[in-house]
């Protein structure tokens, strides 16, 4: 029994002669243009990860200084 993966039905879907192609062991002839897109994929991981991890250190500064806000104005208060 076979397993069929996502992946294979996804890139069947997209392209069936290159599905075939690389069920068959033949290697695309695009090796250098595919690493290049492998690295701006990569580059592009680490900006979303890091405008992911600025953003929540924002959101933390954020909740502090309200926190801060509400004790200082409530000491005033007191």
């Amino acid at each position: 029994m076979a397993v069929i993966r996502s992946s294979d039905i996804g890139n069947y879907l997209y392209c069936r002669r290159a599905w075939w192609y690389k069920k068959q062991g033949v290697e695309s002839e695009n090796q250098a243009e595919m690493a290049t897109g492998t690295e701006l994929h990569r580059q592009h991981g680490r900006k979303v990860l890091a405008s992911t991890l600025a953003r929540t250190v924002g959101l933390i500064l954020l909740m502090l200084a309200l926190i801060l806000l509400v004790a200082y104005c409530t000491a005033r208060i007191l």
